[in-house]
């Protein structure tokens, strides 16, 4: 029922001048269902690529299917495979393909909107634990910001102490 929902949206989408967009973990979501994959596939004008390291031994399938060349293979493998972070704000890289050609991006956020969309279950714990302190969550995340500045420690260690103190 789903699939033929998709093929309809992204058959439909494209007429209107829309665009749908499709956000997935795991590509076998995508290229499980031939109907939703060629649906998907063939009306999709931009790819964003995170962190393929964990494919890189089997890409060959991945590449065939979003059509990836070799020279867009090599840039998608570097990304976040910089060595020069030193003094640099905390920041993940994105391939992104419009078109037949794609360039990998830096994308830096600030240490609130780091925290606020975190999936690490320490540093998710710790700011919690200053938002059900301070009863809200710009509140909390304020002071464990101003708190963590002020420890000189690195984010590592303030999360684990955090969470040591909450354990105590």
């Amino acid at each position: 029922m789903m699939a033929g929902y998709l093929l309809y949206l992204y058959k439909t989408v494209r007429k209107f001048w829309g665009e749908a967009i499709v956000v997935t973990q795991e590509l076998g979501d995508i290229i499980g269902n031939a109907v939703v994959k060629d649906s998907i596939i063939n009306n999709s004008d931009t790819i964003c690529l995170l962190d393929q390291t964990k494919f890189k031994d089997n890409y060959n399938d991945i590449a065939a299917l979003l059509s990836i060349n070799e020279t867009e293979r090599r840039k998608i493998f570097t990304i976040n495979q910089l060595d020069n972070t030193d003094n640099r704000g905390r920041f993940k890289e994105v391939y992104i393909r419009r078109g037949a050609v794609g360039e990998v991006y830096g994308v830096e956020v600030s240490l609130h909107q780091y925290l606020t969309y975190t999936t690490e279950k320490p540093e998710k714990s710790a700011v919690e634990s200053y938002t059900n302190r301070f009863g809200s969550y710009p509140d909390g995340l304020d002071a464990f910001i101003r708190d963590f500045k002020g420890s000189g420690k690195s984010l590592p260690a303030f999360i684990s102490q955090v969470n040591q103190n909450q354990q105590s």
